[in-house]
């Protein structure tokens, strides 16, 4: 489904109407209780399932290794992340305390923003996780989410790294700023565009644009202001209209999501596309999916990295397993299994500091890739996520001025 100029695009989260269950805290004493009143439990994991190779994992890698724990792992495909908040927040309002049908979801930014002032996810369990112990306690990225303190309310999973992507089969000299990526993209009617926000990566491809139009992240204050929006964002708006006019299909529509904007390029209608997780780059590639010349866009000023995690909502039925398939996926297994481009490519949450020598031997021996650069050369120049509470605001400030606006 595409979004035309005429579609509202819009988040409904509905936490105002939830009764917020004010902080609630885990109960378990320790590990062991942790895994009596698992067993036997049966875990619902709410996460996006637009992604093929995420999907599998889930279902051929970490389902088999948590049943080894006595829990069994179903994964729900939804389109997007509020899809299971406002489940969450929905069961709540009805009174379902602790029977709720979501036990666990893959989060960050605004959703776990939303859930946590709305009281909605279980706080203070993650302490109780022995794999916990092999992330470094000082990482910025997974102490807070988006700015909002993560405080025990969602376990670590996946580091990320905002990227684009180009065919240099077909762009022999390409842009090194992302002024240069729009400018380009003028000079290309037709062969550049980007998925409607709130999608996660037009929502992210928003605030690049605004990182650049303000000359640089330093300029735009991490924690959502009014009086900043009001000045600098009718600079960025004007540049995503004038944009606009020389997009796919002349920016008449726009891709629903990150799925359909691949898609565009794996079809050779567009040369230029964006991604979160470019470890999926070298199986897109190898597979044919992908143009053989696809390589990674590196920009002088950098691009956003964040980090997404594993949270269970307030009421789940089954907390204890959901806390045990968060503990088995942030093990040192879990995690190079993912990481292993054949499989997801995801890059670790670990420090290889508390790795034993061997496990960080064999995430040293991953096989590198002809089309992506390692985390710690992507992540370089890496740019601060903005606070979560400038997501919604962005997002629909795009919908009111560029969307419908022109």
């Amino acid at each position: 489904m595409l979004v035309g100029l005429g579609a509202v695009v819009s988040l409904t989260l509905g936490a105002c109407a939830a009764p917020a269950p004010d902080g609630a805290r885990s109960e378990f004493a320790d590990w062991n209780d942790v895994i009596r009143a698992a067993q036997g439990q049966t875990v619902k994991l709410w996460m996006y399932g637009g992604d093929t190779q995420g999907n599998a994992y889930i279902d051929d890698v970490l389902a088999p290794a948590v049943a080894a724990e006595g829990v069994t792992l179903e994964r729900v495909p939804v389109t997007d992340t509020s899809d299971a908040l406002n489940r969450v927040l929905s069961e709540l309002q009805a009174g379902r305390t602790d029977d709720g049908t979501v036990d666990l979801v893959w989060v960050n930014g605004d959703n776990f923003r939303t859930g946590k002032e709305a009281g909605a996810w279980l706080c203070d369990w993650t302490n109780l996780m022995p794999n916990l112990a092999l992330t470094a306690p000082d990482d910025p990225l997974l102490l807070k989410d988006f700015g909002t303190p993560v405080d025990g309310c969602e376990a670590p999973w996946n580091k990320a790294q905002f990227t684009f992507v180009y065919n240099s089969d077909v762009i022999a000299d390409p842009p090194t700023t992302l002024a240069g990526v729009l400018a380009w993209a003028e000079a290309h009617p037709g062969r550049f565009s980007y998925p409607a926000p709130p999608d996660f990566t037009g929502s992210v491809f928003t605030r690049e644009v605004l990182y650049s139009v303000s000359g640089g992240y330093e300029n735009v204050p991490a924690t959502f202001d009014q009086d900043a929006y009001d000045q600098l964002t009718p600079k960025l708006f004007e540049r995503l209209r004038d944009l606009a006019p020389s997009l796919w299909r002349a920016g008449s529509t726009y891709p629903a999501n990150e799925q359909e904007l691949n898609q565009l390029y794996a079809d050779r209608q567009i040369d230029l596309t964006m991604t979160y997780g470019p470890a999926t780059l070298t199986d897109l590639v190898a597979s044919g999916t992908y143009p053989p010349g696809t390589k990674v866009l590196s920009l002088e000023e950098g691009t956003v990295g964040n980090a997404s995690f594993l949270s269970i909502p307030a009421n789940a039925a089954s907390s204890a397993g959901a806390m045990v398939v968060a503990n088995v996926a942030l093990s040192a297994g879990q995690q190079l299994a993912k990481a292993h481009p054949a499989t997801w490519g995801q890059f670790t949450v670990l420090d290889p500091n508390e790795l034993t020598p061997d496990d960080r031997a064999r995430f040293d021996a991953l096989p590198s890739s002809p089309v992506v650069p390692s985390y710690d050369v992507l992540s370089r120049s890496a740019n601060p996520e903005l606070a979560a509470a400038w997501v919604p605001v962005l997002d629909e400030g795009w919908r009111t001025t560029v969307l419908a606006g022109r």
